[in-house]
């Protein structure tokens, strides 16, 4: 719809959402990209060419099960949303809790992550590990066999989970079909290049499939700082391992 403005402009009036108006964005820098890299003939790989992949820097956070949910907070609380997350269905809550080492370290406000999970689930990076004081393993996400304990403190009480706390894996989140298409699977692992003024070549990154799910890569904070990039960046698949 166009208005026009005190001074006789037209201009455009949208409405959007802030979801929508993150896919706009993020769509426009991905396409702008994605055809300067093709225009340069930098893709050589034979076969469809894999397209640049939009990084999502992921923080510590918590995954919980209902049940661990209304113990920290409440029989009558409601897990509620606090905005959408990049992928479709997920979001950051509007809950955070105290997260507890064995040395009695604690970091606050680490955010709970939606929906609720069959799981409880800590997901610290290596540098959150040696401040709590603990070892944990560097796995997928749900792979809690030899995840390691950790203490959770919320307004209504505290847990002791015996297996909750990862590091997980640097990893890529796409589509069955996409996944398809470029000859990967659930469980593959690849390299990717991330450019910059601290260009870094990252392997062993997990490939993930959902139906659902939009082409994202995660890196944890310590990758992240590590290339010295932030979510704007744009990654370079190189090969499948």
């Amino acid at each position: 719809m166009s208005t026009t403005d005190g001074c006789g402009c037209s201009k455009l009036v949208t409405k959007y959402s802030d979801e929508e108006l993150v896919n706009l964005v993020v769509k426009e820098i991905y396409d702008f990209i994605q055809s300067d890299f093709n225009s340069k003939g930098l893709n050589n790989q034979t076969g469809p060419q894999f397209p640049f992949i939009p990084l999502g820097i992921s923080n510590r956070h918590i995954h919980l099960t209902e049940e661990t949910f209304h113990t920290l907070f409440g029989d009558n609380a409601e897990f509620e949303s606090m905005r959408p997350l990049y992928q479709p269905g997920e979001f950051a809550s509007k809950h955070t809790l105290t997260i507890v080492g064995p040395k009695l370290r604690s970091i606050s406000n680490v955010r709970i992550l939606g929906p609720l999970r069959k799981y409880d689930q800590v997901e610290v990076s290596l540098t959150d590990a040696i401040f709590l004081g603990i070892n944990p393993p560097v796995v997928n996400s749900g792979s809690l066999g030899n995840a390691v304990p950790l203490t959770l403190v919320g307004p209504n009480s505290s847990v002791y989970l015996e297996k909750c706390a990862i590091i997980a894996n640097r990893h890529i989140h796409i589509s069955d079909k996409e996944a398809e298409k470029h000859g990967l699977k659930n469980g593959d692992f690849c390299k990717v290049k991330i450019p910059g003024e601290k260009s870094t070549v990252f392997e062993n990154v997990l490939i993930r499939t959902n139906k659902n799910w939009k082409l994202q890569i995660h890196l944890d904070t310590d990758d992240a700082n590590a290339a010295n990039v932030r979510e704007s960046t744009f990654v370079e698949f190189i090969e499948k391992m």
